[in-house]
């Protein structure tokens, strides 16, 4: 096909389409110009807010791993506890004095010891941490388990730490089980 034959079978199969002149008014063509932007102005709100929801969706999402991620090992935690407890119970039961002539119990005494305070060290370095209890009594941190006379202490005040608390990060753990003076 020579090139004169293609441009002329090129202009038989494009079909030029005139606009048609339409007797619509001035009037007719400005309410339709306002009708349009208010279209054009509706689906850009509705842009607008869908996209906003979309960026706290998102932002939501993230702050959700983050927790999830800062919060994972928070139920290992609170099961190592009771073991922390069992070793407390332990050392507490063993009564040796250092002019003692049992160097056996000195020794089992001192290993024991040493195992709670690094396995308090492990978990500070997870940002575990036990709930200080010389203060008064608060409702967010300590549980009351008991109500005790004391003259000792003000009303409201810590009498004794009956089972100790501990905190994740800004999270309690288990609240510390007191009694408090009435």
């Amino acid at each position: 096909m020579s090139k004169e034959q293609k441009e002329t079978s090129i202009d038989a199969e494009v079909e030029i389409i005139e606009p048609e002149v339409s007797n619509i008014n001035e009037d007719d063509q400005s309410s339709e110009v306002e009708r349009l932007k208010a279209e054009v102005a509706e689906w850009e709100d509705k842009f607008l807010r869908t996209h906003a929801s979309f960026e706290n969706s998102k932002r939501l999402l993230a702050k959700d791993k983050a927790t999830a991620v800062a919060y994972a090992n928070e139920s290992f935690a609170s099961d190592i506890l009771t073991v922390i407890d069992s070793l407390d119970s332990a050392l507490s039961m063993i009564n040796v004095d250092e002019n003692s002539d049992n160097e056996f119990m000195k020794k089992m005494k001192e290993g024991l010891t040493l195992v709670d305070e690094q396995l308090h060290k492990v978990l500070e370095k997870h940002q575990i941490k036990q709930i200080d209890c010389a203060k008064e009594y608060d409702p967010n941190l300590h549980q009351a388990v008991m109500q005790v006379d004391s003259n000792e202490h003000n009303s409201g005040d810590i009498v004794q730490v009956l089972q100790k608390g501990y905190t994740i990060k800004d999270r309690v753990l288990r609240p510390a089980m007191v009694s408090t003076a009435k």
